[in-house]
Formats: structure tokens, C-alpha cells, sequence
């Protein structure tokens, strides 16, 4: 995406320190806002496993399956001390974090990512039951990957809305044996509508309240705010007071939340789109 910032050299560390700190700055929330909804999604499905998409090092899982907070973790991540550890003295460290934080009705939750180092890393803590390191958007899914799809439940999303298109939900849903609920928190610089219209395609309904939006992160410079208003633009919304700097603060991008699930699912969204 040509004026976005890029964080590639963040994404796949042995360990997740670099991430929160390069983000603190930043004020990266979006995790924090998909907590809520993730828990809602998943208790509204019909059991089965949470997938989640450009995991990383699990960051989802661990607010989905663990008492703690965003905020809790950027603290955690970037506290005295903790930059001097190896991160062999760090995965000891988070397994006894997360171990005591873990919630009852924490559910089995795999990651997809091409990160495989950030992969390991959540599993080795114990955030992930499992990680498949593979590019949907360029290749088949690996037998293993279509035989973890048959349990899956509930796709969501906060981090790759950017990147991911229709190939990539389409290669999931086609290996998919249970009813499949997606969330996704997409940036509005990017339509959904094509991952929407393959959605449809197995029988998924898309809803989205887009009067209410979520914040990302701040921009990283005036020419990344260019850009994203731009964008929004484009796609026919209005940047005021989300991504254009103005009265209300500093721009910054925002989200909509998208989810998709049986037809049968749904109550109507007030203001909201209907796909």
C-alpha cells in the first residue's frame, strides 16, 4: 500500500520486545478493541477453534485466553530490565505470565502468519496450540492447515486487512467442515467488499455499523496522513475527525468492524452495511 509505513523489520523478531516498544510511540490500540469482540464472536459460535490471521506473536490470543490488558502488556514488554533478557530468559518469563493469567474458558486457538520466527515464539509461551507459517495470497494451504480448518469455528482478524485478499479467506473457507464466523477489524483505507462478496459465496453474511469506528495507530508522518485520507476519500467516506488532524486531535487510522456468519445470524445495524 503505497504511502503506508511498513514495520516488516518488527514483524518477525525471536520475540515480540522490539514490537512493543517500536509501537508504544504510536499508540497501536487495536488489540485492545478486538478483545471484546473477539470473546463475543467466539461465545456466539458454535464451539470449535479460533484461527487467527497475521497472528504474530499472538497478541490476540493472549488478550482472547488471558486476564490481562493491551496496556498491561506494553507494560510488560517494555518494562526495566526486560530488554537486558535472552529471549530463551523471556519465554521462561511469559510462560509464568500467562500461565498465571490463563482463563478457564480459554479456548484452542491456532495462528496463521508468515512470520515463522514470531510464530515459534507464541507457541513456545504457550499463546498458540498451534502456528502454520504460510502465505495464502501465494500458495495452496498445507495438508496440515486444511486438516487444523476442519475444527475451525471462527476466523479473526486486526492486522492484515491491508495485505489479505479474497484468496486467502477463500482458501480457508473451502477447507472448512463446521459453520465458520469471521471478525475482522479492516482499515478504511482498503474496501472489504471482495473478501465480503467470497464470504457470500459459502453462505456468510457480512454486517458492519460504519458509523462507529475504531483507532488503530497514530500516523508515523504527515505524508502517511496524506495518504490515508486520501484513501478514505476514495472509498466514499469522510476522513473528518478520524484519519485528518483537525479539532479533535491528531489523525490517526482507523478500522471498522466487520463480521460475517450465517444469514439467520444477524440483526439489522443501525447506520450499518449490509454485504
Amino acid at each position: 500500500m503505497s504511502g503506508k509505513a511498513r514495520f516488516d523489520d518488527i514483524y518477525d523478531r525471536p520475540d515480540p520486545r522490539a514490537y512493543f516498544r517500536r509501537l508504544a510511540p504510536l499508540e497501536y490500540e487495536i488489540p485492545h478493541h478486538a478483545q471484546a469482540a473477539f470473546r463475543r464472536a467466539a461465545a456466539a459460535t458454535d464451539g470449535g477453534t479460533v484461527l487467527d490471521l497475521c497472528c504474530s506473536y499472538g497478541i490476540n490470543a493472549a488478550l482472547l485466553n488471558h486476564d490481562v490488558s493491551l496496556s498491561e502488556l506494553y507494560r510488560h514488554y517494555t518494562a526495566p530490565g526486560v530488554k537486558d533478557l535472552t529471549t530463551a530468559e523471556l519465554v521462561l518469563r511469559d510462560k509464568q505470565f500467562y500461565g498465571a493469567r490463563r482463563r478457564a474458558d480459554a479456548l484452542h486457538v491456532i495462528g496463521l502468519d508468515i512470520a515463522g520466527r514470531a510464530l515459534r515464539y507464541a507457541q513456545d509461551v504457550g499463546l498458540l496450540d498451534d502456528a502454520f507459517a504460510e502465505n495464502l495470497e501465494r500458495d495452496a494451504p498445507s495438508a496440515r492447515l486444511r486438516e487444523a480448518m476442519a475444527g475451525v469455528g471462527l476466523l479473526t482478524l486486526t492486522g492484515g486487512g491491508s495485505y489479505l485478499t479474497r484468496r486467502t479467506f477463500d482458501a480457508l473457507l473451502a477447507c472448512a467442515r463446521r459453520p465458520v464466523r469471521v471478525s475482522a477489524f479492516v482499515l478504511r483505507t482498503v474496501s472489504y467488499v471482495p473478501v465480503a462478496e467470497t464470504l457470500s459465496g459459502y453462505g456468510l453474511r457480512t454486517v458492519a455499523d460504519v458509523t462507529r469506528t475504531y483507532p488503530q495507530r497514530l500516523f508515523t508522518d504527515a505524508r502517511e496522513e496524506a495518504f490515508a485520507v486520501e484513501a478514505v476519500r476514495a472509498l466514499g467516506a469522510d476522513p473528518a475527525g478520524r484519519e485528518e488532524s483537525g479539532r479533535a486531535g491528531p489523525g490517526r487510522f482507523h478500522t471498522v468492524l466487520y463480521e460475517s456468519g450465517p444469514p439467520d445470524a444477524w440483526e439489522p445495524v443501525p447506520g450499518g452495511k449490509d454485504s
